[in-house]
């Protein structure tokens, strides 16, 4: 594996994610249609994982970034939460968070920017600050993080991690002592290997693509 030690949102961290199908997109790209709709079948890929594969694969012939940047106020937010969400984190449990970049397979064919790695070696963190109030009821009631399946095990896959504390971090709710929210996810290796053999068929897809756009040059 290699680590690239880059501030997400910045041009370095931008670059080296170029072409890399990373974890917070693994369930869009494996993504696909559980029934027949016109000429696609049940079991073809979703036009989410289409679009996706084809981005890719423009980035790998480019070799930089495609597509729209991300605003810079959801950067400045994002930094600042986050920033906030690994000291609270560090108070109530006692771990200390190490800050890192990304995480990419040799092949720098599959990344995972991680939120911190923990001095026991054996976990990270994961830290989400939504905005949306149902969703953050949801948790509150339900603690289901399963729409962070693939990411958070494709985090587990990439870091050699053992488990991933889930934090989710809104300061608006610090009166209520509800600010913090932490939910430990144990790796699971079924799931990590069933997810890289369709990960596997994805990025063949991608390079068809490649050769495609290549071939139409």
């Amino acid at each position: 594996m290699i680590l690239v030690e880059a501030q997400q949102g910045t041009p370095e961290w931008l670059q080296a994610r170029s072409g890399a199908t990373t974890a917070s997109r693994f369930a869009d790209a494996i993504s696909v249609l559980t029934r027949t709709s016109g000429s696609k079948k049940a079991g073809d890929p979703t036009k989410e994982s289409d679009k996706y594969a084809i981005e890719l694969a423009i980035e790998i012939i480019s070799g930089e970034p495609y597509g729209e940047p991300i605003k810079a106020w959801t950067l400045d937010r994002g930094h600042e939460l986050e920033w906030r969400a690994r000291a609270a984190y560090e108070m109530q449990t006692g771990k200390l968070v190490r800050e890192s970049g990304i995480v990419l397979t040799d092949d720098r064919r599959f990344g995972y920017s991680t939120d911190g790695l923990l001095d026991d070696g054996d976990g990270a963190i994961e830290i989400k600050c939504p905005v949306d109030t149902v969703k953050i009821m949801e948790m509150i009631e339900t603690g289901d993080t399963s729409e962070y399946d693939h990411q958070l095990q494709g985090g587990l896959w990439l870091t050699n991690r053992k488990y991933i504390d889930f934090i989710m971090y809104v300061p608006a709710l610090e009166k209520a002592g509800r600010d913090l929210y932490v939910k430990r996810i144990e790796r699971n290796d079924d799931f990590i290997e069933s997810m890289i053999e369709k990960l596997n068929a994805f990025n063949a897809r991608v390079d068809r693509y490649v050769s495609t756009l290549r071939k139409a040059a």
